[in-house]
């Protein structure tokens, strides 16, 4: 193929080759090529705060978060504590 007859099919390439991918593919691109409840629902995400009263509340449950955590850390450490004094004496 030399000359003007591949310039024609060159041509018929670039326009029949998307028209044939699509139509093979069809047009259910959702059905086919999707996950199944890939992303997360509505009530299964975090919900930003926008309200100043939402956040002070926000701030409080991460501030009795931080604080029970670090109480159970302290408690766990002088329990260690207690248990490594009788091996020192």
């Amino acid at each position: 193929m030399g000359g003007p007859n591949l310039e024609i099919f060159k041509f018929g390439m670039y326009i029949l080759f998307p028209i044939g991918v699509m139509y093979y593919f069809g047009t259910n691109l959702d059905g086919r090529f999707s996950v199944p409840d890939f992303w997360p629902k509505e009530g299964q995400t975090h919900r930003i705060p926008y309200e100043k009263d939402e956040m002070l509340g926000e701030i409080e449950r991460l501030k009795a978060r931080r604080l029970a955590l670090r109480a159970k850390r302290l408690e766990e450490e002088a329990r260690s504590r207690e248990r490594q004094q009788p091996d020192e004496q």
